[in-house]
């Protein structure tokens, strides 16, 4: 799964984001529950990368949310 951009997160539907996000927080579960059994992880970089989309993912989020209470 390719990391999103903010740009390419900003193009997304409010529904497309919000099962991303579902899509992203199941990942890194797996991800978490993988490292804790002691098995080695493919890339270890990835758990970072994927928390760094989520909290970009919930950043635009509540931008929008912003937005539309200040309109």
């Amino acid at each position: 799964m390719a990391i999103l951009k903010p740009d390419e997160i900003r193009k997304m539907s409010n529904e497309e984001r919000l099962a991303k996000l579902r899509e992203l927080k199941a990942e890194l579960m797996r991800l978490r529950a993988q490292q804790a059994s002691g098995a080695p992880l493919d890339n270890p970089g990835r758990i970072r990368a994927i928390r760094k989309t989520i909290a970009r993912i919930l950043t635009i989020i509540n931008e929008e949310k912003r937005k539309a209470k200040q309109a």
